[in-house]
């Protein structure tokens, strides 16, 4: 097993949509960044990235590189996910953190966590996205920014044994590859 975190941070900005998990969120302000600017993926991308020990977003998406000007971060995600499987890895879980003032997000998160999902072909079951304030306090606290942090698990793939078994019937696995269980 492997564990890996990520955080991400971004200041407010007028004139840019806010992204978070994918779900554009109404909201006076956006987040300032090169690409979308969502930090809950970015952390997301990063604890991944860390726990299979490749890096950082940075290392893999330059933000002086034009191709990622305005992207999707989880267009990013898809990219990050490939990486992941071919060092050998298999996502176990996702527990994230959005750390924010403003706006509230707690109706946001189902969607959050089904985009997430599904560009990582997991089932929801495997995602967790939570939102808390800082209670006024910090640059969050005062609306200047938004925070997110994020802890995953990794499964060695060459550490699963396989039997031959129907794994989306059994677990929900939309993989299907044969059936893998922990040995």
């Amino acid at each position: 097993m492997r564990v890996g975190t990520g955080y991400d941070v971004h200041r407010l900005k007028t004139g840019r949509p806010l992204i978070l998990g994918g779900v554009k969120i109404a909201h006076e302000e956006g987040l300032d960044g090169h690409s979308d600017a969502d930090v809950l993926v970015h952390a997301v991308m990063d604890a991944l990235l860390g726990a299979a020990a490749l890096g950082d977003i940075g290392k893999h998406f330059p933000d002086t590189d034009p191709e990622y000007k305005n992207i999707s971060s989880l267009s990013l995600l898809k990219a990050v996910m490939v990486k992941i499987e071919e060092a050998g890895y298999l996502i176990m879980n996702i527990d994230s953190t959005i750390i924010a003032q403003a706006p509230k997000l707690s109706k946001y998160i189902p969607e959050m966590v089904k985009n997430i999902a599904e560009t990582l072909n997991l089932d929801i079951s495997q995602i967790n996205v939570k939102a808390t304030t800082e209670e006024g306090l910090g640059f969050t606290g005062a609306k200047e920014g938004i925070a997110a942090q994020a802890i995953v698990l990794l499964e060695d793939m060459r550490n699963l044994s396989y039997t031959s078994f129907d794994s989306e019937a059994l677990y929900g696995c939309p993989r299907n590859c044969g059936g893998c269980i922990m040995r």
